[in-house]
């Protein structure tokens, strides 16, 4: 629905869709596996980042109006000038600057200039989908946390190399903890990595373009997947054995 940064909207179509009906957002960011599979029947986003939390639980709260009523920014105006909540500050910080790790309280220049119909279709979006997240619960906490149940989990942390910016940043992370509670999770399990990453077998999927270079979105599940013999076919082509 909203932008974040490391959100998996453009390649979110590639992961494996849910094999129960229940899904498991551990790290969940904007979302993006739950919002595509929004009517799955029983869905838990957690994060460690509390604004996450307060964004989503503004939106759950919201009504079309609610969005649709929200002001949108011209050149030189911030969102201090305007008379908004704590909630309402913190989810348009993340639409008037799409991909940021934190809220931004002014608009690029780009899009005010170039883009100037972008937050009119950013919030009638995202007002148009709210009927699909009333049913999810959200709550804040650190992925330990999380009961191990039969569930479809989609594990996407910040990043072993390039997850540093988050405010909840990858610093804090012991991946080798991590991958033992990846594996033992009961159901379905798909962690999203990219292939510079070591603490799990992961397998490449898609390459990106970044705002600065170029990587190789990656995964490991419990379940067969087409990337395993994608996998194979990178291996036979280095001229393994």
């Amino acid at each position: 629905m909203f932008s974040y940064y490391g959100s998996k909207a453009k390649v979110v179509q590639y992961y494996p869709s849910p094999t129960t009906l229940k899904i498991r957002e551990a790290f969940a960011g904007s979302a993006r596996y739950s919002v595509m599979y929004w009517d799955t029947p029983d869905i838990l986003l957690m994060d460690k980042y509390q604004v996450i939390v307060d964004v989503w639980h503004y939106l759950q709260r919201a009504s079309v109006n609610d969005i649709l009523g929200l002001p949108r920014l011209k050149e030189g105006e911030t969102l201090d000038d305007f008379n908004l909540s704590y909630e309402e500050k913190m989810f348009l910080g993340f639409c008037i600057k799409g991909g940021n790790q934190i809220p931004s309280k002014k608009t690029t220049w780009r899009n005010v200039v170039h883009r100037p119909n972008s937050q009119n279709y950013r919030l009638q979006n995202i007002s148009s989908n709210l009927y699909k997240i009333k049913h999810w619960k959200i709550i804040q906490g650190s992925y330990e946390d999380l009961q191990n149940e039969d569930a479809t989990w989609f594990i996407d942390p910040p990043y072993q190399f390039g997850g540093h910016s988050y405010k909840e940043s990858n610093k804090n992370i012991d991946f080798a903890l991590l991958a033992n509670w990846c594996r033992t999770r009961q159901g379905q399990v798909i962690v999203c990595e990219n292939t510079k990453a070591d603490w799990l077998d992961f397998k490449p999927v898609i390459q990106m373009q970044g705002s600065v270079c170029k990587t190789t979105e990656a995964i490991w599940t419990n379940f067969p997947t087409q990337y395993d013999s994608v996998q194979q076919e990178l291996f036979s082509w280095a001229g393994g054995k």
